[in-house]
């Protein structure tokens, strides 16, 4: 906006404030009534507006369905009570888990090697307003280590790409120390029989290296499955 234009808007504030029979025409007051001429001609909402809009908006975001994630899948009953905990979303090529779960209240660090992916759900937390809820990381998970407690891990297929036996299973370790008690992990894996996906640990390995913690698997979509596995409280 030009120089001239914001004069004219002050001079017609001015005129506004004296036909309203104001007495005292104090810098605040004129500047004031010039942010609500600015307002009334762009047409900017107020702010109760614009609050009931955002919670609108916020209310759809936290439906799964809303990010294509099925509202019964074993990932939505167990994050169910995320809000204000930290979760690590790995191999976050598609970005709607990561979403989901800051809408919800999460702090998540979205973990994915390729930047493409990694600025991909930067954008995407951006045009939802969620960007004070998640971090993005370009690294895989042989190559990162938490730098918080952890409520949950969230890991697709391709989170232990590149990765052999050996390095799966000290990631997992790794991971596993740095959960709370009571915490969750869930991998989704490959059905034994696909070779697309040979670095996906398979139900049996993840097994073997959950001692102590509450396993269940489901079956997902075609042939992925998720391992879930839930760390029990210490005994004193």
């Amino acid at each position: 906006m030009s120089r001239g234009s914001l004069l004219k808007i002050g001079d017609e504030a001015v005129e506004a404030l004296r036909r309203a029979d104001q007495i005292a025409l104090t810098e605040i007051l004129v500047w004031q009534e010039v942010d609500r001429i600015i307002a009334r001609r762009l047409r900017l909402p107020t702010y109760a507006t614009w609050k009931r809009r955002r919670l609108k908006i916020l209310a759809e975001y936290q439906r799964p369905e809303h990010w294509g994630i099925d509202p019964n899948a074993a990932f939505v009953r167990a994050l169910a009570d995320s809000g204000d905990r930290h979760v690590l979303v790995a191999g976050a090529e598609r970005e709607g888990a990561a979403l989901y779960l800051a809408a919800r209240g999460a702090a998540v660090t979205a973990l994915e090697p390729a930047e493409e992916a990694v600025e991909r759900v930067v954008r995407a937390a951006e045009a939802a307003g969620l960007t004070e809820r998640i971090r993005g990381y370009c690294a895989d998970l042989g190559a990162w280590a938490p730098d918080v407690e952890l409520h949950a891990v969230v890991c697709s297929p391709s989170a232990f790409a590149g990765l052999d036996a050996q390095d799966r299973a000290r990631v997992i370790e790794v991971l596993q120390s740095a959960t709370a008690d009571g915490g969750v992990h869930l991998v989704e894996t490959i059905a034994a029989g696909n070779d697309s996906m040979q670095a996906t640990p398979r139900i049996e390995e993840l097994a073997s290296r959950y001692h102590g913690w509450t396993i269940s698997v489901e079956r997902s979509t075609g042939l992925h499955q998720t391992f879930m596995a839930r760390k029990e409280a210490a005994v004193a």
